[in-house]
């Protein structure tokens, strides 16, 4: 079979490969997956760069999600009863570049036949990430603002409709102003643009209380660096701020004073982890509630282009063009 590899860290365009491997068989307890679809995530760049949470040792296929057909069970209950079926392919080991992989088979979740392939390819990350963030751990009531950064990537999109199917109200931060208009269309109550390298973060802190006068009492950014360091000022009392990425290779600087004078609080939230933390019944719980929102038109991705995988280079190139609102989709086979 074919498979995406790269056999060192570094600029995804420059290490990523399409070559021959030999086919998986699954163990006790796995299934194998004919790959369908998979998105390019930050998360699965990251990982090519060496710079994720966690680091694959080489070689390596990246891919964290997609959509396959399980076609070979290597045994036990689950695995037999989602023989056959279209599934969402949650991959922390074999990754899903590829035309098969072998997962857990907890790890392959069956899919509403309503979706489509491409919200299928981007059933899990994002979706998940929104809607555990804002409800499971903020839980951010009705008619509350909720600041967030990177607002016009798919999963700032996704926050915002969440927002007005919710009921909290969303502050969003964007680095151009040609995005602001976009997002009020889709339901954003506020826009506001931020240059970390160029604006003053003061400003910005004045900016926000103009709408929310006491400081936000969430608020959430994939960024890191200045652009985190500065919605670290915008926090009100008993404010608090969720760190769940790192586009930004900066670290974050202010003062401890500005955290004890408001009593906030700086949070980190990784999705592998947390789910690692729930049971049966809570993964159940998370999954039926992305797919009803999916299908509602609240949690859907944004799709982009489309790429196979012997234009891996190109793909990894278009995902990181500025703009980001929409999934870059490697289109592996037909099913």
């Amino acid at each position: 079979m074919r498979a995406v590899v790269f056999e060192r860290f570094g600029e995804p365009a420059d290490v990523l490969d399409v070559r021959e491997v030999a086919d998986p068989t699954p163990g006790p307890g796995e299934v194998r997956v004919r790959m369908l679809a998979s998105p390019v995530n930050p998360s699965d760049l990251m990982t090519v760069r060496g710079t994720y949470g966690r680091v694959p040792e080489l070689p390596a296929t990246p891919g964290y999600e997609g959509v396959g057909i399980v076609e070979e069970s290597g045994g036990g209950f689950l695995g037999a009863i989602i023989n056959g079926k279209r599934v969402a392919v949650l991959n922390s080991g074999s990754g899903n570049w590829c035309e098969q992989t072998v997962v857990p088979a907890k790890q392959a979740i069956p899919l509403d036949k309503r979706l489509t392939r491409e919200q299928a390819a981007t059933f899990f990350v994002n979706p998940a990430t929104a809607w555990i963030m804002t409800r499971d751990v903020l839980k951010v009531p009705r008619g509350e603002w909720l600041l967030q950064t990177a607002a016009a990537s798919a999963l700032g999109r996704m926050v915002i409709r969440l927002g007005k199917h919710c009921g909290f109200r969303t502050l969003n931060i964007v680095r151009r102003a040609e995005q602001v208009d976009e997002l009020k269309s889709l339901g954003a109550d506020v826009v506001l643009t931020f240059n970390a390298d160029a604006d003053d973060a003061d400003r910005l802190a004045a900016r926000v209380r103009e709408s929310v006068t006491d400081g936000v009492q969430f608020a959430i950014d994939p960024v890191g660096g200045r652009t985190a360091s500065a919605i670290v000022t915008c926090l009100g009392s008993g404010g608090r701020m969720l760190c769940f990425g790192t586009l930004s290779d900066g670290l974050l600087s202010f003062s401890p004073r500005t955290l004890m004078t408001a009593s906030a609080s700086v949070e980190g939230f990784w999705l592998t982890k947390h789910m690692e933390s729930l049971g049966l019944i809570g993964k159940l719980r998370i999954v039926r509630t992305i797919g009803k929102l999916i299908t509602a038109g609240i949690l859907t991705s944004g799709i982009g282009d489309h790429f196979s995988l012997d234009e891996v280079r190109e793909a990894v190139r278009r995902a990181e063009e500025p703009g980001g609102g929409e999934k870059v989709l490697l289109q592996i086979a037909d099913g």
